[in-house]
């Protein structure tokens, strides 16, 4: 960087992929029933970069906690905003989904937070055909 700009997120964590995982016949044949566990989830948002989740298939809930880039990402709600549609795109509608920003690593951790708990905030935000755009956008798996 010239201009002696200093770097944001000097010492980023990077995680190494895992790999793909193998479809069984089993988990491909929709009549059976297959638990939801931590590996689908990681699946479901593989762009991203190792989000924290904790699933529990018998009560139905899925806790996502993601860690924007720097303190001040000023994208951290539409980050949130995408990983919460994916999920309830992708998963049953018995699931109760909570996104949020992992503690102590965002500015405006609370406000965001609970902008994504609240159910009429985030049906309004999808409302916003322009907002839905860009959060459709996020969630397309072309590559850049």
């Amino acid at each position: 960087m010239s201009g002696g700009a200093r770097l944001e997120n000097a010492n980023p964590v990077i995680f190494q992929r895992s790999g793909d995982r193998l479809l069984t016949a089993a988990e491909a044949d929709e009549d059976v029933h297959d638990p939801i566990d931590d590996r689908e989830i990681f699946d479901i948002l593989f762009l991203l970069q190792r989000p924290s989740n904790d699933v529990k298939d018998a009560e139905s809930i899925v806790s996502v906690e993601f860690t924007p880039t720097i303190p001040h990402c000023s994208m951290a709600t539409l980050i949130g905003l995408s990983i919460k549609v994916k999920l309830l795109r992708s998963l049953p509608d018995r699931f109760k989904i909570d996104v949020h920003i992992t503690p102590g690593t965002h500015a405006s951790e609370e406000a965001v937070n609970k902008q994504l708990a609240d159910k009429e905030r985030v049906a309004a935000a999808l409302e916003n055909s322009s907002l839905l755009e860009v959060v459709n956008q996020c969630l397309s798996t072309r590559s850049i």
